[in-house]
Order: C-alpha cells, then sequence, then structure tokens
C-alpha cells in the first residue's frame, strides 16, 4: 500500500498574521505500470529563485515532470517497493522516465535500466526502510538507512531497494547548472542552457 501525506501549508491573512491556508493530503503522484513498485508524490514545486512566498497554494498542477521547473525546485517524497531482478529486466527505463519528460536522462546501456542524471541539485533523505544509491561502477554504490541524507549533484545514479521492505526517501531538487554552463548568463546573471 502506496503511503500517504498529509501537506501543511502556511500563509498571512490580510493583518499579517501566520495563518494554516491549507491542510490536506497531497494528491498530485505517480504511480505507472512502466516502473512498478514506486511512486511518486509532489507536495510543492516552486518556479523561481528567489522562491515566492505567497503565491498561488496549489503549486503541484499539470503534467508530473522529473526536473524541477526551470530556476526553480521541486519537494516530493519517492516510495520504492522491493525489486524483482526478473520484472526489472523486462522494464523499458527510457519509456518510464519519458513519460515524466526526462526520457533523455536515461543512461544508454547501464546496469540498471532506470540509470540516469538529472541536470539539478537534489537534497535527500532516507524516511524508512533502506536502499542502495547505484553509481557509475559498482565499488561507488552506496547502501543507505533511514535517516541518512545524500546531496546529488547532477551524476548518474538509480535507486535499487534490494531488501524485503518499502524505502521513502524525501527529495528537494533544485535547478542547476555545471559551473561550465553558469559562465553563461542572461542580462540579469541567470545562467542559460
Amino acid at each position: 500500500m502506496a503511503q500517504t501525506f498529509r501537506r501543511v501549508v502556511t500563509g498571512h491573512d490580510r493583518h499579517g498574521k501566520a495563518i494554516i491556508e491549507s491542510d490536506q493530503t497531497a494528491d498530485q503522484y505517480l504511480e505507472r505500470p512502466n516502473r512498478p513498485g514506486v511512486r511518486l508524490t509532489n507536495f510543492w514545486l516552486s518556479d523561481g529563485t528567489p522562491a515566492e512566498y505567497d503565491g498561488p497554494l496549489e503549486t503541484c498542477t499539470g503534467p508530473f515532470i522529473l526536473h524541477p521547473p526551470t530556476h526553480g525546485s521541486v519537494f516530493r517524497c519517492v516510495e520504492f517497493l522491493p525489486e524483482d531482478p526478473e520484472v526489472l529486466a523486462t522494464l523499458d527505463g527510457p519509456a518510464a522516465f519519458a513519460e515524466m519528460g526526462a526520457g533523455a536522462n536515461v543512461v544508454a546501456g547501464a546496469r540498471h535500466p532506470f540509470m540516469h542524471r538529472t541536470d539539478s541539485l537534489d537534497y535527500a533523505m532516507v524516511m524508512s526502510g533502506e536502499i542502495t544509491m547505484l553509481m557509475d561502477d559498482e565499488e561507488d554504490d552506496v547502501l543507505l538507512k533511514a535517516g541518512d541524507v545524500v546531496v546529488q549533484r547532477g551524476t548518474n545514479h538509480a535507486w535499487s531497494n534490494r531488501g524485503t521492505e518499502p524505502c521513502v526517501i524525501m527529495f528537494v531538487l533544485i535547478d542547476g547548472v555545471t559551473q561550465r554552463d553558469a559562465a553563461v548568463t542572461d542580462q540579469k546573471g541567470i545562467p542559460l542552457r
């Protein structure tokens, strides 16, 4: 059973007093047959930096995209059920990522069908369970457990739950660029791609 999350959003009344503007179940999630056993739930998307904190409450609308918005961020959770190696061998990674607007981000010929790279800086914390973060070379793989954090800096990676319990990871993805790409900016100093 996939986990659901209560999402509480604060704001201000017309006098500037702090209030709760929304208290409901986060309802933008993605589950799909091309990536069985994985559920992504979005909590908040920001489409710029600095982020607006007095804008709309419903930021998680429209298609479910893997990447954060350009110059923005996304706050989400991903639940990974234990993998079945036989099922995994039959899955089409590029098709699964294409459903999230990221088909080109899959690493061709990788040792895991969901090895990918995003142009983002990702903060992650394992909330429950454990998961193996796969890197390009097996000797760099790391087993992560509840309470462990990762700062993923635009590198190739895949998530593999080789255990027996579900793993839940919280993520904040921030749109990013390499130092080389950051050197090319617009008139306001914002990196261009």
